[in-house]
């Protein structure tokens, strides 16, 4: 299961949002099948939808690894 504060505590030079859902996409590819969001990113620019996008960054790079 991959667990969003561990994505961030993992890779805490992250400067946005945008390399986060990078980050979820190629985490994704590894396998994982789980993504749990279990605290909000902290960017400036993270967005009010950012569950929305996170979930959906990780789901296609799901399918796009089949």
């Amino acid at each position: 299961m991959l667990w969003l504060s561990e994505v961030l505590l993992e890779h805490h030079a992250l400067d946005n949002f945008d390399e986060l859902i990078d980050v979820i996409k190629q985490k994704a590819k590894t396998g994982e099948m789980f993504f749990r969001m279990d605290i909000k990113p902290t960017f400036p620019d993270t967005p009010e939808n950012w569950e929305d996008r996170l979930e959906a960054a990780f789901t296609a790079a799901l399918d796009d690894s089949d």
